[in-house]
């Protein structure tokens, strides 16, 4: 079966591009200006809808349910990418309604975080399912924020199902192993033709791997006993802070949380490659995203050692804010003092 989708699954984004190409269907420019800052022609938003042909054939989904959710998540992104909905507040609103539905059907609930005041809260039925939507709403979209380099959120979910296999972490519960690696596989390919420019995720590729993965994390902590939550939250420290810090940004500057911008860290840190290195765009785009994962894979490999020590995962929760507050304002200075001069 693996070798299946090691075969099959270049020859389907093949077959995509070209169909999308040939028919000018889901192009990534849309006349956005965040959208231009790298990459000046249309590139098919191919990554989302292999994702979703594929699960239909590697996950045995139990409850129709599952189905549902990641169709209409899709579609939410698919339809953005279009741009038929225009409005984030209304993409916002879908995600709400489709993912609070989900969590309350299926029962996904968190029952504690070792943090009291919330694990006082979470006793309520209601009020979990209204914390783990939240948790998945964030991850959602933070995974959405920080899809603007090649390669950088499949990437990056790469190295979380690496992390997840190498721990034999699936294999405690529904026997989920040769899943997740179908699913590695399918992404290493993604990450490929995205480092080459021959594809993007899109808004619904970058949807459908925060949502996938959000509650595949929640379901193993849910499930592993003794595992620490601070471990889960380290694994999605980085789409997660991008988002609420994003928020927090933006409000400073009186601009809408939910509006695109240029001045993510991912954005930064290309700027300030490219003026310091002047290699071409694409070498600096993919050298950027390069360079986040590999920090993020040296943390999860240390984090790896111990994923029962609270402590431990805290610990290097906070050396990841840190290094992401004091590189991002060192980034942002130099981008702007260098906008002032010209």
């Amino acid at each position: 079966m693996i070798t299946t989708y090691i075969l099959f699954t270049p020859l389907l984004i093949l077959f995509l591009n070209f169909l999308l190409n040939k028919n000018n269907l889901f192009q990534s420019l849309t006349g956005d200006n965040h959208q231009r800052f790298v990459e000046k022609k249309n590139i098919p938003l191919t990554g989302g809808i292999v994702i979703i042909l594929l699960s239909f054939f590697i996950v045995n989904f139990r409850f129709e349910i599952f189905y549902f959710v990641f169709i209409c998540i899709f579609l939410i992104g698919l339809l953005s990418d279009i741009k038929f909905i225009k409005s984030a507040k209304k993409r916002f609103l879908l995600q709400i309604l489709t993912i609070f539905l989900f969590v309350m059907y299926y029962d996904l609930s968190i029952l504690h975080v070792r943090v009291v005041f919330i694990d006082f809260f979470l006793e309520y039925k209601f009020f979990s399912y209204i914390f783990v939507t939240f948790c998945l709403l964030i991850v959602v979209n933070g995974s959405n924020f920080i899809d603007g380099l090649n390669g950088l959120v499949s990437g990056y979910y790469i190295i979380i199902l690496a992390v997840i296999l190498n721990l034999e972490l699936a294999e405690t519960i529904f026997n989920l192993e040769s899943a997740l690696i179908n699913y590695l596989i399918i992404l290493t390919y993604l990450l490929i033709f995205n480092y080459i420019n021959k594809l993007y995720l899109g808004d619904s590729g970058s949807y459908l791997l925060g949502l996938g993965s959000g509650i595949l994390l929640i379901t193993l902590y849910n499930n592993i006993e003794n595992i620490s939550p601070f471990f889960i939250v380290l694994l999605l420290w980085y789409p997660c802070f991008e988002n609420l810090f994003s928020i927090l940004r933006k409000y400073k500057f009186n601009s809408s949380p939910l509006e695109a911008d240029n001045k993510h860290f991912h954005q930064l840190l290309f700027n300030y490659l490219k003026k310091k290195l002047n290699y071409s765009n694409l070498f600096t785009n993919n050298l950027s995203s390069i360079l986040i994962n590999l920090f993020n894979l040296l943390i999860f490999f240390v984090a790896s050692k111990d994923i029962f020590n609270s402590r431990l995962q805290i610990s290097l929760i906070f050396l990841c804010i840190i290094t992401y507050g004091f590189l991002y304002f060192k980034l942002f200075n130099f981008r702007f003092k260098i906008k002032k001069k010209v």
